[in-house]
């Protein structure tokens, strides 16, 4: 009885293997045994084609034209292919056979910041920034060139984090040079202009008035072309500057804008526009007055020029925290973010156009001006010919500027379509006070914590 007792559960165990390893022909009348070492076998040649697999796949890496490496969960470089050390610098044997922190190998504190990034929102996640090599040769050190890098952050299993590494120092060096050119040619362009509208204005005085019509086109035209010369100017002024010259101030957000609004009242009665305000009655924060004012006046020049006749352009002005929730009664500065919506009730941005909204000289789809054509009443279209400024929907550069002001203030800014008017809806989001460093009007770094009450709000309705 032993004996059967103990065959029967040996059997047992050989058919729990059996299922564990999902032997094939389990139905062919073979013993336990016999079925148990064909599993083996299948399980064999299983794990061979795996091997095969991996080795397929890493040699495919191995040649391809972008970087790739693997760290554990303790952030060990587990393996990399050739394009990610020539790409980060990364010298000695092939990293599996000893792993070594990543921070030991590679001195890129963003690189390693992606890598906790991704890990934590358990996502793909992507950043940009600046590596800068470090040679262990200091005769060598004159040598290194910083490039620009993007990196790609992929979770994998047993919280692992596969990174892939584009080297856009190229792309980068073709935007510089572009952008170079551009600003060489709007100083070439100014004196030329100004010359080109001061004879204009002294022949506008000169001429008969059915002949008048032209030269006022042409005025309008060299004043067009000079404000983009001067767009131009500005933005490489801002990107060559960013935030080291921002002259800060404390300054009434709400009143600032109002009085932008009062600038732009002839073009918004032109088209019977109205402003839907919705926010506090005061709102006081840090910035640079003078650059906001341009950033209020191009967001809401944008939002005019693309919405149709009688309709409402939206401003919403909320206060939150750095994490997206409204922030408390009371709450520190530096924790806070003012968040501005502009919405419209035009076309909208084209879906393909929203990546790039924010580009020098990108234009979205040239429906957005056909309100200008279509919806404006007869005398509004003869008063503005075919090349006028607004009818060919601006110089593109407007919202480059906005983002440029953003940027240099420590914010972001986002462009999307809204659910329920369709129009474009861009919003802005800039710190109430700078963190960690405030640059103050004297040019002297100081740390602030202030705190703040949250204002009152209203939601008010004025006519344009």
């Amino acid at each position: 009885m032993l004996l059967v007792w103990q065959q029967s559960r040996s059997n047992a165990r050989l058919k729990r293997l059996l299922r564990e390893f999902g032997a094939p022909d389990q139905d062919v009348n073979f013993s336990a045994v016999t079925q148990l070492s064909r599993a083996l076998a299948h399980q064999q040649r299983q794990l061979e084609q795996l091997q095969e697999d991996v080795q397929t796949y890493e040699q495919v890496l191995q040649i391809a034209p972008v970087g790739y490496l693997q760290v554990d969960d303790e952030n060990r470089l587990l393996w990399c292919n050739a394009q990610a050390r020539s790409l980060l610098g990364i010298s000695g044997d092939h990293p599996s056979a000893k792993p070594r922190l990543l921070l030991e190998l590679v001195r890129s504190y963003e690189l390693d910041d992606l890598i906790e990034q991704t890990r934590t929102a358990g996502k793909p996640c992507q950043s940009h920034w600046t590596f800068y090599p470090v040679s262990a040769d200091p005769s060598r050190l004159s040598e290194q060139q910083a490039y620009a890098v993007r990196g790609y952050g992929i979770p994998i299993t047993d919280n692992q984090v596969a990174i892939f590494l584009e080297n856009r120092q190229e792309a980068m060096t073709l935007l510089q040079q572009r952008d170079r050119w551009a600003s060489d040619l709007a100083h070439e362009f100014k004196t030329p202009l100004t010359s080109i509208r001061l004879v204009a204005e002294t022949l506008q005085l000169r001429l008969e008035p059915a002949l008048r019509v032209w030269i006022d086109r042409l005025i309008n035209e060299t004043v067009r072309l000079s404000n983009l010369v001067q767009d131009l100017l500005d933005l490489n002024r801002m990107e060559r500057c960013s935030f080291e010259t921002l002259q800060l101030q404390t300054v009434n957000l709400v009143g600032l804008l109002h009085s932008v609004w009062e600038m732009l009242e002839p073009l918004s009665r032109e088209k019977h526009l109205h402003l839907d305000y919705q926010g506090p009655d005061n709102l006081l924060m840090q910035i640079d007055p003078a650059r906001i004012h341009r950033l209020l006046m191009n967001l809401l020049d944008n939002s005019i020029k693309y919405s149709p006749i009688d309709s409402t352009i939206q401003v919403r002005v909320a206060l939150e925290s750095a994490s997206d929730r409204p922030v408390p009664e009371r709450t520190t500065a530096q924790e806070a973010i003012v968040r501005i919506d502009v919405i419209d009730a035009g076309l909208g941005f084209p879906e393909k156009a929203l990546p790039h909204v924010f580009e020098r000289f990108y234009r979205a789809d040239p429906a957005r001006a056909r309100y200008l054509e279509t919806d404006a009443p007869d005398e509004a279209i003869e008063r503005h010919n075919p090349f006028d400024w607004y009818a060919q929907g601006g110089s593109g550069l407007g919202l480059a500027i906005v983002r440029q002001i953003v940027e240099a203030h420590r914010g972001s800014v986002s462009a999307r379509n809204h659910p329920e008017t369709g129009g474009a809806w861009l919003q802005v989001r800039l710190p109430l006070l700078f963190t960690h460093r405030t640059i103050s009007t004297s040019g002297n770094s100081e740390a602030t914590d202030s705190k703040l009450a949250i204002p009152g709000s209203q939601s008010e309705s004025s006519p344009g």
